[in-house]
């Protein structure tokens, strides 16, 4: 007499556990989409009318929109390019002297300081910007100007505030800093021991064994943590309004008074005394960021997975 049991009909009876847990995380997937879908068709339908605005039906417009959102995704953008310049290598260096230099409680006292610099609220960092590091870094900038003013970022006339471009991205990259570094830290420290252990075994120095062993294991990670860094600076609102001086131009130069702006900070002081169509233009511009993330995401996914092969993460 032979039995047929559930697994060999391809019926696996679950416990209700398995079934509640199984429903809740789909959902929490489904809700995901549903909530990124709905923003999405919100700032689509409200844009509409923004997209085609011109300065005869909106105030906030001198021309074009397009006149008028370039100069402000162009400052966001670059902005957020010169803080994640500055912050990546710093954040990978901290990230691994935590990890494989530092003695262990150092290295726990460290990643708790770290892991607390990511909870600061952004309207601290930027009292910290305007009140102390543009004043600091004004004498520098001017110095900089006249030594080096032949080269085409250190051009220009020198803001006598410190206010610029380059303050801002140097507020961002510590900002963002804490968030790339406590990522790069987790993923160094789950590099294979036996891996490092046969870089040392063949004679490697310690740096040798990190660029042999914790590099290649940890670079998709390492493109993940940036990336989402970017993202911190590239929606960066409060910070970026109290530090900069914009003057909605499109320029390279990092320590002129004439300054891009950038879209969060555009909408935040602006959209209070908005009104009328003048709301679907700020709408716009948040639509235009909205694609500029999208976009940044889908180029890190796109980088991750082609070096996944290439990495010891698999």
């Amino acid at each position: 007499m032979t039995t047929t049991t559930a697994r060999e009909t391809g019926r696996v009876k679950q416990r209700p556990g398995d079934r509640w847990f199984s429903g809740t995380a789909l959902g929490a997937g489904v809700m995901i989409l549903v909530t990124l879908a709905a923003v999405a068709i919100f700032l689509i339908i409200q844009s509409i009318p923004g997209l085609t605005a011109t300065s005869d039906t909106a105030s906030i417009l001198s021309g074009s929109f397009w006149e008028y959102v370039w100069p402000l995704a162009f400052g966001t953008v670059w902005a957020s390019f010169l803080a994640l310049l500055m912050a990546v290598p710093l954040a990978v260096s901290v990230a691994l002297f935590i990890s494989h230099y530092a003695p262990r409680r150092l290295a726990q006292g460290l990643g708790y300081i770290v892991d607390l610099l990511a909870a600061v609220p952004s309207v601290v960092f930027g009292l910290w910007g305007i009140l102390v590091l543009a004043p600091a870094v004004q004498p520098v900038y001017a110095w900089l100007n006249a030594h080096m003013g032949w080269f085409p970022l250190f051009a220009g006339t020198v803001s006598s505030t410190g206010r610029t471009i380059f303050t801002a991205a140097i507020v961002l990259a510590v900002m963002v800093v804490p968030i790339i570094t406590a990522i790069c830290r987790e993923i160094f420290l789950q590099t294979p021991v036996l891996h490092e252990e046969a870089a040392l075994a063949l004679g490697a120095t310690r740096w040798e064994m990190v660029r042999m062993a914790v590099f290649p294991f940890g670079r998709s990670g390492i493109v993940s943590a940036s990336m989402l860094g970017l993202g911190r600076a590239l929606g960066e609102t409060m910070a970026v309004a109290m530090v900069l001086s914009v003057a909605n131009v499109v320029t390279f130069k990092l320590f002129t008074s004439e300054n891009p702006g950038t879209i969060p900070a555009n909408i935040a002081l602006t959209f209070p005394e908005a009104y009328g169509l003048n709301i679907n233009v700020l709408i716009a511009t948040g639509l235009i960021l909205f694609i500029v993330t999208f976009a940044v995401n889908a180029v890190a996914r796109w980088i991750v997975s082609r070096r996944k092969e290439f990495s010891g993460a698999n």
